[in-house]
């Protein structure tokens, strides 16, 4: 990983854990987050993935727009890091471990392949 490549990957954890860290305990069933990308290609590649903890906390959450409110303060935040992402759509995906438990046998690293390749798992 080149020099460059590192620094955008310890911008990219830092600022990402910080929103983490904000969201849990304020989103019902939010869970965790996690990032993937291909630093020839960033910030176009970047995939940032929420997760909660079943498909039905999920499905309320995106129901109350709150998947809109937590892709907004990723973008908000990312930017307030030098990051800055034309379409926050394409870059944040929502998901439960539940789906990955029962889709993918909880192998997160196969589930997030698929977004990766612009196929939302959920």
């Amino acid at each position: 990983m080149k020099k460059s490549d590192k620094k955008i990957e310890n911008t990219l954890r830092e600022t990402l854990t910080q929103v983490c860290d904000m969201t849990l305990g304020q989103l019902e069933g939010f869970s965790w987050l996690t990032h993937r990308v291909n630093y020839s290609h960033f910030p176009k590649s970047l995939r940032v993935t929420c997760v909660f903890d079943t498909s039905l906390e999920l499905e309320s959450a995106i129901a109350k727009g709150q998947d809109i409110s937590l892709s907004e303060l990723i973008q908000s935040k990312l930017e307030a890091a030098g990051i800055e992402l034309k379409n926050i759509k394409t870059h944040v995906f929502f998901d439960s471990q539940q789906a990955c438990d029962e889709e993918h046998a909880g192998k997160w690293e196969q589930r997030i392949a698929l977004q990766t390749r612009g196929k939302p798992a959920a």
